[in-house]
This record gives C-alpha cells, structure tokens and sequence, in this order.
C-alpha cells in the first residue's frame, strides 16, 4: 500500500467517497482513502435513502439541493447508475400545528429558490389514490426530492474518485494517528504507515473512535434506528409512489424497489430511542452489523404507515432493519478542521447523510483546498462545541433528547432540559425562583426575570412569535431605557490574544483599527480571503502586547481557532472565558447607580475601558452597549460577580434598577439595528452590504481587504417594520418587492420602546428607504415599509448620555 499522501481519508461511506470526489475534481488528486471492511459497510449501507431538500436552514438546504443535482449527473460522469430515483417528495400536516408549520416551510422554500406546491386533501387524494387522506389537513409537494440506493451511490461516487486518480484500499484499518506539534504528521494503518498532513474522519457511527487516535473529541453518538420493508401490496404497484413523511405520526415512507421482493419501506422516530455503545472494542467492528429487530418499539410506526396506506394492511413485515446511525448533541452535522492541525471531521449525519453527501464533499472538498467553502456551514462547525462535548454523558444525553423529537414541531425560543443545567455563571443562585432561563453553548443564561404585578400592559406577538414570551420582556425594557437594566452576560466567550506581536498580528485580522491605546475599545469584524466576515467582536487593548477580545456565546472556540490558524509564533491566544464574569449595567441612571460605589473618578468616554472598584470589587469598566442606552460592561473575576450583582441591585434600587434578560437585549438591539452574527452577518456577507462600512479602516491592509475593496455591493441589509405590530417574524421568511421575491428576513423582532414589529433583511441595493415591501408569514403576505435606521434613537443622544 502507498506509504505518503496528501490527503489520507478515513471511511468508505457515502461520505468518504463525495469528499475524495470533489477532493479530486479540484485537482487534488493525491489521495487516498481507506476502508475497514468493503465500500459501505458501517452505516451507509442500510440508510433509507431518503433526499427531502428543504432543511431548516439555507446551507444545509442548498447542500441538499446541488447533492440531487449531483446525484442526477452521476450517471453520464461514472457510466454507474447511482440509484437515484427522483420520484418527488409528500410532507402531510394532519393537525393545526403542522399545518403552520407546513406554511411556514412553504415560505423558506420560496426563500431557498426550491419549488414547492401545497396541496389540498382533494388534490392530495386525486393526485395519489393509495392515500388515506381524511384527516390531512395540507400537504406539500417538493418535485426535486427522492431515494436513492446507498450502495450505488458510493459505487458511483468511488468510481469518479478513482478515475480522478484517488486511491481506494478496502480491508485496510487505521490504527493510529500520529500527531506532532499539534498537526498531523502521519496515519497508522493495519497495512502500515502513511504519512500524510490531512487527515479526514468519515468514520461515520466510529468517527469518535477515530477522532480518540488523534487525541481529539467528536460527540457522534451512536442510536440505533430502525425501519421495515413490508412485503409485496397486494394488487398496488407502488413504483410511483413518491417518498411520504407524516411527522404527526411519526412515520416516512417510500417504495423499496430497490428491495427483493419489497413493497414498501417503512421507518420512524420512536419517543424512547437507546444508545449502543459497542460493549467491547470500536463501533462497527463487523461489516454490516444490524441487532435483533424490536418491533414492539416500532408499533407506533407501524400502525401509523397502514393508516395511511390502507393496502398496506394486507401485507406483513418482509425484513427489518435495525442498525446504529450517527447522532449528535444538536441534531446537525459535524464539519471542519479540530483543534489538532489538519485532521478534520465530516460525521454525525442523524439519519440523513445520503441526502447531503454530495453537499458535505463539495464543502469539505472547498474548504480543505480553498480555506472556506461557498455555503456558510458554521452551524454545522465542528467547532460550535467547546470541551464539555467530550463528555460522552452529555452527548449521549442531548442526542437521545434531539432524537426523540426529531419529528416535532420546533417553536421559536423552545427551551430543552436535556444535559442541563452545565455551565452556570455566579450569579445563578440568584436566578432559581426568579428568572425563566435559557442554555446557550452549555451555559444557563436568564430569558427574562419574573413579572411584576405592577407592570402595565404589553403586546403579545401573535401566533408563534407570542407562544414563549412574557409581559417582563417589556418591562424589563421600559426599565432600561428610563432607569436602569442589569444583564450578566458573563457566557460571553473572553480571549486574551498576548505577545510581542499582538497589536501588529490584530491590525493584519481585524478590518478596524485596532492598535489603540492602552485601555481602548475598537468595534471591528474579521474577515475571510473573501471579504466575508468570520467574526463579529471588540478588542480592548489591555497592555502594549496584551489584547482581551470579546465575542458571542457561540463563537468562542470558532473564532479562537480562525485566530490561531493564523497567528504567528510569537502570539499566543487563551480562551478566558469561564474565568471572568461580565455585568451589564445600562440606561439614564447608571452614572448615578455607579458614582456613589467608584473610590474615584468614573471614565465615560464611549469605547473606553477603565480599572476601577465599584465598593470592594475590582473590574474592568467598558464604555459599551448592546442596547443604545448609556451604561458600562462590567468585567469582575468570577469570585467577585456574586458580590458585585447584589452590590449594584442594591444600589441600583431606589434608581428604579431592574435586572433584565436576554428577550429585552435582542429587542433593544433590534431598534438600534446591532447586528448578529450568524444571522444578519455571516461568511457570506461583507461589511458593505451589511451597514458595517464604519468599522473598517479602508486605509490599512488587513485579512480580506483586497476583496473588500474590488466587491460590487448588489445587496444591502435593511430595516423594515411591518404595517402590524403583532405580526412579528421569525427568520428565514421571503421579502417581495413589487411582486418579487428579492430577499429573506435574517432576524426580527418586536421594538417594546419604538413600539413596533421589526424585520432585518437583505434586499438589492435599488430598493431605497420608504418603499413598501411584503413579508410571507405563514402563507401570508404581510405589507412592510423600508425605513431608515437606528429606529431607536438615531443621533445616538442616549448613549452619550445627553439624552
């Protein structure tokens, strides 16, 4: 066998072989890619096969997509059929909920470009007559979708690696990872060494193993799934049938004509799912390992697929399949490059790998040669987890709780208590009887603190919007913008970037202008080879050669390892995070809250930091806001945050002080127009077309700025209240202009001080201020206006404090 490669890819599933494929296709060739047992053998080979497109976000969605155009193509590229039948998709809505939840996929499907039809139970029943049909109340029709067979697509995709030039070695183990100065070095193989400085694990249910090799976590969880194949149905042909899901029965269905003899497979979701951890040895030791059938657990299923077919009950269970597919903690992929140096991760598929696997080669394929691929995946990053994901615990737990609701409905601000409560910050004794919590990233963080009797009257969103809210949202808002808000944001991720060459290392990242002096603030983003931003953040220079950077919850370890990828030897970047907590501390009578408490004078310069005491806590003072209104950011070492969160609710008091959550920042930051990574600004995005010109320094070179300066704005993001303020969005909704569809909304909300409904989208650069738009909302078009932005505040009066 080959003793170096470039690339060394481990595991011959779907996954494996789309990567060496679009790997070889961008002309790199030099790979290889082996095996344990045959091509298949792990998981891929019993996978339903299912390939629905629409997905709940945009990437995942447009991954699907170019993978069914891939799967179409595979033919005349390879000579190999890839099983791909394209026999359209049926999602049925049998309740009110589901209907909802069918009109709103209506719209992203709009928003996504991807065709898709509702029909009505009559149309339903004229269209498909195997169909029992009575009490659906709406179903919709996505032409694009289909099955494939597993194994002819691995073969397809195997044969176009192979005739790019990769190497395929089957029977072959990896048995080791040689890992020097933190980068791969070398595999280790059951046919010996090759050295190689890219490793990919494609491991599927076994990725965690393999990751172990190599030193590195991966929370893949392995939970077995089952599904059946019916015998024949009796005077039915079924070949046409397209792929079914009925989420209210929890149950999917299509013709298994790729089976001997088969009528139709059957499979679902069962609400009390199990793990199987191999009891000994590596998962999927043993080529096509199934375990015993356990149909009492599939009943359910079962009965729900001869409802709806009733020919199906004249027919029985052929054969059944139960095997171990690949979950993890949150229900999405694991993608990208770890913390180890040029091992990376395409794994925890959840069932539906085959329908992505052309997508997750293209985006692997991509970022490997290119440094990022064309789709934002970071929700997919491999990176959005920190240290505690190792715990096989946790994993296990959040998986099992992701699986067993798979086919739910999903409403906004939903709250699951799998894995909790993890990662606490000081304050939270004080939050137990008091506040409605959230989790983010593992950590507990308030939603809102309980109402008050004495607080008036507030609007209430209508429909999903207003399922999980609270009167405290506004109060907690009309608080800060007249007295005071104190939020802890302590879960927010802290890096210290120190060493000689610090400040010239930031100015090279940073679009802003970060060499400040000592104790200043700088507001900036970091940007990708193509002027997309990779990170929304401040830097606050704490010394000459010592910078405290300050990012979202989420973004810690992704952001920490886009800096380290970059950072020369003599910077050296620790994540912080855990020890220092942060008090917000925001609204007109701050200064007066704070004065009494400062052993000195107070710095209230805007984007300036300051160390002082408030009583006998030292902190770190930032002249910040995340809400427009006056106020500081408190940073206190973690065994001081209890004592100061009493101190200044205290103090804070007679003030008309009101400790507040993160419901009223999102509010407050949506009238202020603050954007939010992840959403309003992504790798997709530049700081042009995002409003975000002001923070770039266009006269220093920084990471993205040759691509910056030579892009062509088309798009803008833009403001936008809708003529109904109880009509609030929930993202990802389409935005017409004129009739046509021109963009999607990227965050909404309602404004408790401007008293509005509020909706960010992306629209051409023609479409000026003051014109009227449409937003869907649930088959809906609602009418909006264009207006001019911040709609709270706009001279920034308050937050100078003048106000």
């Amino acid at each position: 066998m080959r003793t170096n490669a470039r690339v060394v890819i481990i595991g011959g599933g779907v996954a494996g072989c789309s990567i060496a494929y679009h790997l070889a296709r961008l002309g790199w060739t030099d790979v290889l890619l082996v095996e344990q047992h045959e091509l298949t053998e792990g998981t891929t080979w019993h996978s339903a096969g299912f390939v629905g497109q629409l997905r709940s976000t945009i990437s995942q969605t447009r991954m699907i997509m170019y993978s069914s155009g891939l799967y179409a193509e595979l033919a005349d590229q390879t000579g190999l059929d890839p099983g791909w039948r394209g026999v359209g998709g049926l999602r049925l809505a049998t309740t009110p909920e589901r209907e909802e939840e069918l009109l709103r996929q209506a719209s992203s499907a709009t928003t996504y470009g991807l065709e898709m039809e509702l029909l009505s139970p009559a149309a339903l029943a004229a269209r498909m007559p195997l169909l029992e049909v009575s009490d659906v109340r709406l179903a919709g029709w996505l032409p694009g979708d289909g099955y494939l067979r597993p194994d002819a697509l691995a073969g397809a995709l195997a044969a176009g690696a192979r005739a790019l030039g990769v190497s395929i070695e089957t029977g072959v183990s990896a048995t080791g990872i040689e890992v020097v100065g933190g980068r791969v070095r070398a595999v280790s193989t059951s046919h010996g060494r090759v050295a190689t400085e890219i490793v990919v694990d494609a491991a599927g249910a076994a990725a965690g193993h393999v990751a172990a090799l190599a030193g590195v976590a991966v929370p893949v969880v392995p939970i077995k799934h089952q599904y059946v194949v019916s015998s024949p149905l009796p005077h039915e042909d079924v070949t046409s049938l397209p792929t079914v899901r009925d989420p209210d029965h929890i149950v999917y269905f299509r013709c298994a004509d790729d089976d001997p003899g088969g009528g139709l497979l059957i499979g679902g979701y069962i609400r009390t799912p199990s793990v199987c951890w191999p009891s000994s040895g590596p998962p999927l030791a043993s080529p096509r390992s199934l375990f015993e059938p356990e149909l009492d657990l599939f009943a359910e299923s079962w009965a729900a697929g001869q409802h709806r077919v009733p020919a199906l009950r004249e027919a029985s269970i052929a054969r059944v399949v139960n095997g171990a597919e690949a979950f993890t903690p949150d229900g999405e992929f694991l993608l990208g490059e770890t913390a180890v140096g040029g091992f990376w991760v395409a794994a925890g598929f959840c069932v539906h790998g085959l329908a992505a696997a052309g997508g997750v080669g293209k985006v692997m394929a991509e970022w490997i040669v290119d440094g990022q691929p064309e789709y934002d995946v970071s929700h997919m990053d491999i990176r959005r987890f920190g240290p505690h994901a190792a715990s096989r615990s946790w994993a296990t737990a959040k998986a099992l709780d992701a699986y067993s609701r798979y086919y739910d409905v999903v409403y906004p601000h939903t709250e699951w208590t799998a894995g909790r409560p993890l990662r606490r910050s000081a304050i939270w004794p004080r939050t137990l009887d008091a506040a409605a919590l959230g989790e983010k990233a593992g950590w507990e963080r308030v939603n809102w603190f309980a109402p008050r009797p004495t607080d008036p009257a507030a609007v209430r969103p209508a429909g999903w919007a207003g399922r999980t809210w609270s009167p405290a949202i506004a109060a907690e808002c009309r608080a800060t913008a007249t007295a005071a808000g104190l939020f802890d944001q302590s879960s927010f991720a802290k890096l210290d970037v120190r060493g000689p060459g610090a400040a010239k290392f930031l100015q090279w990242m940073c679009a802003n202008d970060v060499d400040r002096p000592v104790l200043g603030v700088a507001y900036t983003q970091l940007l990708n080879a193509r002027a997309g931003i990779e990170a929304d953040l401040t830097v606050t220079r704490l010394a000459e050669d010592h910078f405290r950077i300050v990012t979202s919850t989420a973004s810690g370890v992704r952001d920490a390892a886009w800096l380290r990828r970059h950072a020369p030897d003599d910077v050296r970047i620790d994540d912080v995070t855990g020890a220092h907590g942060c008090l917000c501390l925001w609204g007109p009578a701050a200064r007066d809250i704070v004065s009494p408490l400062v052993g000195g004078d107070l710095d209230a310069r805007f984007m300036r930091a300051s160390r002082i005491t408030l009583g006998p806590v030292p902190v770190l003072a930032q002249r910040v806001t995340f809400v427009g209104e006056f106020g500081w950011e408190f940073y206190a070492s973690t065994e001081y945050v209890l004592t100061l969160w009493d101190l200044l609710v205290e103090a804070g008091a007679p003030h008309g002080l009101r400790p507040a959550g993160y419901r009223a920042i999102e509010s407050m930051r949506l009238e202020k127009g603050y954007r939010v990574w992840g959403s309003d600004i992504t790798p997709e995005t530049t700081p042009a077309e995002a409003g975000l010109s002001f923070a770039v320094r266009t006269d220093k070179e920084f990471l993205g700025s040759e691509a910056l300066r030579s892009a062509t704005v088309t798009r803008r993001l833009r403001c936008l209240v809708l003529d109904d303020p109880t009509a609030v969005c929930l993202g990802t909704e389409p935005v017409r202009v004129a009739g046509d569809p021109v963009g999607r909304v990227t965050s909404a909300g309602y404004g408790h001080r401007v008293e509005a409904s509020i909706a960010y989208a992306y629209l051409p650069s023609t479409v000026e201020e003051g014109e009227r738009v449409e937003v869907s909302m649930f088959g809906k078009w609602q009418p909006a206006t264009v207006t001019r932005e911040p709609l709270y505040d706009p001279e920034n009066n308050r937050i100078r404090g003048v106000a």
